[in-house]
């Protein structure tokens, strides 16, 4: 959605038209529910399935879970597609985690 929000913004002329308005504000509320959807998800996976014998494997696991967080909020309240790149990167590491403390190796598979 941030990139739709972007090439909107740098392709529309008239930034002041219904039709421009409509469509930033549907993209806008798509991109914070989903913000907030994978923060949640995000929380529930630290906290319900990663235990304390996992931090003797992944030393940077709440660092990691911290940081996703952060950027889940920051990806909610700002259009900043350095932002969301590096969630996308954090989630790509917490995929990672997760099949590794599953002892498999799951290929990471992005969509954009």
């Amino acid at each position: 959605m941030t990139k739709k929000m972007v090439a909107l913004s740098e392709s529309s002329a008239d930034c002041s038209s219904a039709s421009y308005i409509n469509t930033m504000s549907r993209y806008a509320v798509i991109k914070e529910e989903e913000s907030q959807k994978c923060k949640d998800e995000l929380l529930i996976l630290w906290t319900d399935f990663f235990k304390p014998q996992h931090l003797e494997t992944i030393p940077d696991l709440h660092d990691t879970f911290w940081q996703a967080a952060k950027l889940c909020s920051a990806c909610k309240v700002e259009v900043s597609e350095q932002h969301a790149q590096e969630l996308m990167d954090a989630v790509e590491a917490i995929h990672h985690m997760f099949w590794a403390a599953k002892g498999r190796d799951v290929p990471w598979i992005r969509a954009s």
